[in-house]
Order: C-alpha cells, then sequence, then structure tokens
C-alpha cells in the first residue's frame, strides 16, 4: 500500500498539507485507474456521443422533429425542472428539522431520506401506482375530483421527487451543521423577523448548497425511466417522457433516433456539472 500510495513530501514552511510523490507502483496504479474509468465511463459516453452525432446537428434535429419527441423532450424539461425546485424549499426544510431539533425518530427520519437511493426506482413506480392507480380507494377519489395522479402526469411528478429527495437535503445539511446559531439569535435579538432572518442571515450561506443539490436533482430527473415507465401510462403526446421515448425508439430497432435524443439529454446532464462543482467548492469554502 505504501508503494501504491507514494512517499509523503512535506510542503515548504508546514503551512499548507504534505502532499505524496508516487513512487512507480503509485504512477502504475494512477493509469490502472484511469484506464477502469475510461472503460467504465468515458468509453460507453463517446460512443453514444459519436453514434447520435454520426447525422450531425440536422441529425439531432431530424430525431427530435420524429412523431412524439419534441413533446416528450418537453415533458421531461418541464417536470424535472418542477420537481428540482420543490426539492430545493421541501428538501431545505427537511434539512433544517433534522439539524435544528432533537426529536424521537429523528434517525427514522433521516434513514427515510436517503431511502431513495436505497431501492430501484422502478419499486418507487409500483408503490405509487399501487396507492394512487384508478383501482385503489385513494386513486379513485382523485380521479372523481378529476386529478388522476396514477399513468397521468402528477404520477410522473410524484415519481421524480421521491427519487430526487435525498439531493438538496443532504447537499444542505453539512453546510447548516457549520453555521453557527448565534448568528440566527443575534438576528433575532435586534429585531429582525423570521423572514428577514431567513433571506438575510441564512440563505446567503446556504445558496450554493440548495443550488448545487437543486441541479443535481434536475440532471438526475432528466434520466429516469424506472418508475416512470411504471407510473406514467406512457401515452404518447401526454405522459410519454424522453427516456421512455428512448427506450421505445430502440425495441424499434431506430437505435441511431434513440442516441440523437439521447444526445440532448446527455448534453443538459453534462452541461450542468460544471455549475454543480462551482457550487459544491463555493458552499465549502464558505465554511472551511
Amino acid at each position: 500500500m505504501a508503494a501504491l500510495m507514494g512517499t509523503v513530501r512535506p510542503s515548504p514552511g508546514g503551512a499548507s498539507p504534505a502532499v505524496l510523490k508516487p513512487g512507480a507502483a503509485g504512477i502504475a496504479g494512477r493509469g490502472l485507474f484511469a484506464s477502469w474509468l475510461s472503460l467504465l465511463v468515458a468509453l460507453p459516453l463517446a460512443v453514444l456521443a459519436w453514434h447520435g452525432l454520426e447525422g450531425g446537428p440536422s441529425g439531432v434535429l431530424a430525431a427530435l422533429e420524429l412523431p412524439y419527441a419534441w413533446e416528450a423532450l418537453q415533458l421531461t424539461l418541464w417536470t424535472s425542472a418542477v420537481t428540482a425546485i420543490l426539492n430545493a424549499v421541501m428538501g431545505t426544510a427537511t434539512a433544517w428539522v433534522l439539524v435544528r431539533y432533537r426529536f424521537w425518530g429523528r434517525s427514522l427520519l433521516s434513514m427515510l431520506v436517503d431511502l431513495p437511493l436505497a431501492i430501484p426506482t422502478l419499486v418507487a413506480g409500483l408503490m405509487i401506482v399501487n396507492l394512487f392507480g384508478p383501482q385503489t380507494p385513494l386513486g379513485a377519489w382523485c380521479k372523481g375530483l378529476g386529478f388522476p395522479v396514477a399513468f397521468a402526469v402528477p404520477g410522473i411528478v410524484l415519481a421524480l421527487l421521491f427519487i430526487n429527495l435525498p439531493f438538496v437535503v443532504r447537499s444542505v445539511e453539512p453546510v447548516l451543521m457549520d453555521l453557527d446559531p448565534a448568528e440566527e439569535e443575534a438576528a433575532v435579538i435586534l429585531g429582525a423577523r423570521t423572514w428577514t432572518t431567513l433571506r438575510r442571515v441564512l440563505l446567503p450561506p446556504l445558496a450554493p448548497a440548495i443550488a448545487g443539490g437543486t441541479l443535481q436533482g434536475f440532471a438526475r430527473a432528466l434520466a429516469e425511466f424506472g418508475s416512470i415507465v411504471v407510473v406514467s401510462g406512457n401515452i404518447p403526446g401526454r405522459t410519454l417522457t424522453s427516456p421512455v421515448f428512448i427506450f421505445g425508439e430502440v425495441e424499434a430497432g431506430r437505435t441511431e433516433a434513440a442516441a440523437a435524443v439521447s444526445v440532448v439529454l446527455l448534453a443538459i446532464a453534462i452541461g450542468l456539472q460544471p455549475a454543480v462543482r462551482w457550487l459544491n467548492r463555493l458552499a465549502g469554502a464558505r465554511h472551511v
């Protein structure tokens, strides 16, 4: 292990942390890890991009002009945006409760926050159908009110809210832990109202973490398939999302069109990553 990690090289003056000077084994290990990541991530992405852009920009536009392709992309984008915004609000509130209060069942609540990451998303869709399906009492009641959930857009939103719940909570939670409650107490003593304290004392340091978690959730929602294919009903032009549309194109043997639409979603998700990384660094830098 020491040969793999390298030798410790102290920094001049001892002001900054020591760094590692890799040996031959360390260099070989880094090459092995880089090769593994390339085979696992970079190579498949490159092949998808090459296949999707084989026809150039005109090929991508032609794929979006296929029946129901553009409608599916619009539905995917706006439902992902809505759920990201809702999770930004509720995720921040959940993180606040977990950090600021001690109560019976707090550990259970924290465990439930991580549950969407632990179960298959297909199971999440099935849970929503079992709860809000048209044959269930609650689902029939909602449908009677003119607000069907399962096999409709509200079911898509609910599924995306479920699978993306942890992102904002776990992004905001460590930042809240580092905040000094004395600042809030001082604001209250000076006569600041709740909204003023929230806007001028709490939100500025929390904003990067909230934004970073929100963008992560949005990018994750763009590619969600497992829960959506169960809960949406996949009605073309109404509840058909882009990932399910891509699956249908692959099943029909039109892999070029599927790859072209995938490139659009991939470009959006990859384009968001620099912003997420910058926001995460900004959130961490404020509390070092």
